[in-house]
Formats: C-alpha cells, sequence, structure tokens
C-alpha cells in the first residue's frame, strides 16, 4: 500500500515510472547505497520527528548527516523526539526503512537539510523498504511540499559531491 500511495502521488508530476525497485533491501543508507551503486550521502534519508502538538515531522537529510540537536533545538525551539516504529508508520503511512516525504498517510511538515544541496542529484526512498528515486534537490523540495530548507545537522563530509557511479545494477522499474 505505502509503495502504491507514492506512486499516485508521484504521477501527479509525471515521475511514478521513474520508481526504481531493488532485488535487495535497501531500508538503511548503507543498503540503498549498495543497490544504487553511489556514495551513501547521497541517499535522502527521512527522519521522523515529533512536533509540540506529537504529530509528525519530517526533516530529510544526507545519508551521512546526523541530527544536531543544538541545531534542532534553535530551528525548532523544542528538543528533537524522534517517533517510534509504530509512530512513524501510522503518521506517514510508510514502515520503517521505506519512509519518505511522498504519498504520506497524514498532511505532516517537511523540512529538507542543507546537506543536500551539495548533490545535483539525491534519492529518497518511496515507501518500501526495496524503493528508491533519483531526484534533484529542487524536485525533491516541489514533490514533498517542503516547508523550507533547514540546518539541522552535523558530521557529513562537505567535500563529498557527485561521488559515485550512477550504473544501477539490480534494479527494475515500477
Amino acid at each position: 500500500m505505502s509503495l502504491q500511495s507514492v506512486k499516485e502521488h508521484l504521477e501527479k508530476f509525471h515521475r511514478a515510472q521513474d520508481i526504481l525497485v531493488f532485488d535487495k533491501i535497501s531500508a538503511t543508507v548503507e543498503q540503498a547505497a549498495e543497490a544504487l551503486n553511489v556514495h551513501p550521502a547521497r541517499i535522502a534519508k527521512t527522519l521522523s520527528f515529533k512536533d509540540k502538538e506529537g504529530n509528525g515531522l519530517l526533516i530529510v537529510t544526507a545519508g551521512d548527516a546526523k541530527i544536531d540537536n543544538q541545531k534542532f533545538r534553535n530551528q525548532f525551539n523544542m528538543k528533537a523526539k524522534m517517533l517510534n516504529a509504530d509512530e512513524v508508520e501510522e503518521q506517514t503511512g510508510h514502515p520503517v526503512g521505506g519512509v519518505c516525504p511522498f504519498g504520506l498517510a497524514k498532511d505532516l511538515k517537511v523540512y529538507l537539510d542543507q546537506s543536500l544541496q551539495r548533490f545535483s542529484t539525491v534519492f529518497p526512498a518511496c515507501g518500501h523498504d526495496h524503493s528508491a528515486i533519483e531526484l534533484t534537490c529542487h524536485e525533491l523540495e516541489e514533490y514533498s511540499s517542503t516547508i523550507a530548507w533547514v540546518d539541522v545537522s552535523k558530521g557529513w563530509d562537505q567535500d563529498v559531491s557527485e561521488a559515485g557511479t550512477e550504473e544501477k545494477t539490480s534494479i527494475s522499474f515500477y
């Protein structure tokens, strides 16, 4: 169902046919990077937090970025508290490992972290732990109805940019 909701969402942008489905699991940054044969930093991971009202708030970061708690507190005026697996699925409609900012079960606020901006394209999941799509940062912003770009991460390597090859193996188009 989750992959289907993402497909329906991306159909509005004529991109549903570009969803990649892998023969192997792509639930973690490392697994997705291996399935796509790209540098892990190019995986756009979607992290799920609770907002002040207890609703989901999504932040999409580069695969090599980690949330900086102080930056998060400064940006959102609250402590970073992640949703548990049940809350993630209830709020997003996607299982952990396939969470993305598309085809959401609820109208959630989506933010993109500046760690993504060093890449011309990135690879978010598509609602399933064997899926992804290659998007420009502009497309990711548009398709996810992003509220804003934020700086809430740390640990990412500014020197890593278009690393990795574009060759994709073990992939079928949805």
